[in-house]
């Protein structure tokens, strides 16, 4: 069984987890910007951060179709309060190494087990290269909601 997003109760990624127009210099700062956004939900504790940052240090999150999922390794796990997602959108891109440019930013944190199906499922969902370009280019956090749970939901 493919792991409930949309749970009603304890909603993973909610319309409050969504920012459009994100401007950052560096994938550094769009990771600060997705991981606030999961402080902010009660997601993760603000140290939770910093160890995102060291996980992209290590090996780039970048997936491809201007897509990037920074989440925090093994040794960030009991900084984690709750699963859930934060989604940043940057209309002008950024730089995630290797000529790789990232508009659509997906920070993830997950309990216990759940961290290998949320990366696949995201992975999925973004793999249809219309559906990342929708995402980009969306100004409404509504659309980028919907158009990541319908590819979940596939």
């Amino acid at each position: 069984m493919a792991f409930n997003f949309f749970r009603k109760k304890d909603e993973v990624l909610t319309e409050k987890s969504i920012l459009v127009g994100a401007r950052a210099k560096d994938k550094f700062e769009a990771i600060e910007i997705v991981g606030e956004l999961l402080v902010k939900s009660g997601c993760v504790e603000p140290s939770y951060i910093d160890e995102m940052k060291k996980r992209e240090e290590l090996l780039t999150t970048y997936i491809g179709n201007g897509i990037a999922i920074p989440h925090g390794g093994n040794e960030a796990k009991e900084k984690i309060k709750k699963s859930g997602l934060a989604v940043a959108q940057f209309p002008k891109g950024v730089d995630f190494g290797g000529g790789n440019r990232a508009y659509i930013v997906i920070g993830i944190a997950a309990k216990g087990d759940e961290h290998l199906e949320i990366l696949s499922n995201i992975a999925v969902a973004c793999e249809d290269e219309s559906r990342a370009k929708k995402l980009a280019e969306s100004s409404d956090p509504k659309e980028i909601l919907m158009l990541l749970k319908e590819g979940f939901e596939r």
